[in-house]
């Protein structure tokens, strides 16, 4: 991508297109929550149909739209995205989804449009999240190790995100703030269990953008306006780390 929008945002509100949304809310209400970016994706249960109307409902509003495509058969080609992320899982035990999935990425019709293509250097660690068995991903590492993927991503493979996914479960500070402390220009995206104010609060102390996504299906709209407050309440009373 020419822009890296990601450098100034605070929060991503990701929607999974395979669940609903609360009973009584619409997509205009998710677009006003105040998150700076809505990320498309989910792990199980995709097609190309669910990502569309996701995307086709919340195109009217103005909030910047990622498509995180599961595998290459549900990328859809919108002039409402901004662009594509893609992850590569740096703790995968299956050279797969390190660099083999993306060799098929490559091949779909018409061609990846590279302008609008990042991938996200994903750092699973969950062992018992749905996205952790689906890539094979060994969760058993210390701060020191996943400090050390952080750089290697963003030094040795030259990665603009780098993502600790600990999707369904809060994470670990102390990791989070590893992560953050080993890297000098890439953006550290955290995500996992963040419900409240308070969670948000925590984990922006350390990660530049938090990622909010269970919580719009289970609790709604205004339990996600919370964790945007929260985690730009963190990003003002902190110094900048970079």
């Amino acid at each position: 991508m020419s822009t890296r929008p990601w450098t100034d945002w605070d929060h991503i509100l990701k929607i999974d297109p395979d669940k609903p949304l609360v009973e009584g809310e619409t997509f205009e209400d998710v677009c006003e929550t105040g998150t700076d970016a809505i990320e498309i994706g989910g792990t199980l249960g995709m097609t190309e149909d669910k990502m569309q109307r996701v995307v086709d409902a919340c195109a009217e509003y103005d909030v910047p739209l990622f498509q995180e495509p599961s595998n290459p058969s549900v990328v859809i080609d919108s002039p409402a995205l901004e662009g594509y992320l893609i992850p590569t899982v740096f703790n995968s035990s299956d050279p797969f989804w390190i660099v083999g999935a993306h060799k098929e990425w490559v091949r779909i019709e018409n061609g990846l449009d590279w302008d609008r293509t990042t991938t996200e250097a994903y750092i699973v660690l969950n062992p018992e999240a749905s996205v952790a068995e689906y890539t094979d991903a060994d969760c058993d590492q210390s701060a020191d190790d996943v400090a050390s993927y952080a750089r290697v991503a963003e030094k040795m493979f030259g990665q603009e995100i780098i993502y600790l996914e600990y999707s369904g479960t809060f994470g670990d500070p102390e990791i989070v703030s590893a992560a953050s402390e080993s890297l000098d220009e890439a953006t550290l995206f955290y995500g996992g269990g963040v419900h409240d104010y308070d969670d948000a609060y925590e984990m922006g102390q350390y990660a530049d953008v938090v990622v909010v996504g269970d919580l719009l299906h289970e609790k709604g709209c205004e339990a996600v306006s919370e964790t945007v407050d929260g985690v730009k309440d963190a990003h003002t009373a902190s110094a900048p780390t970079k």
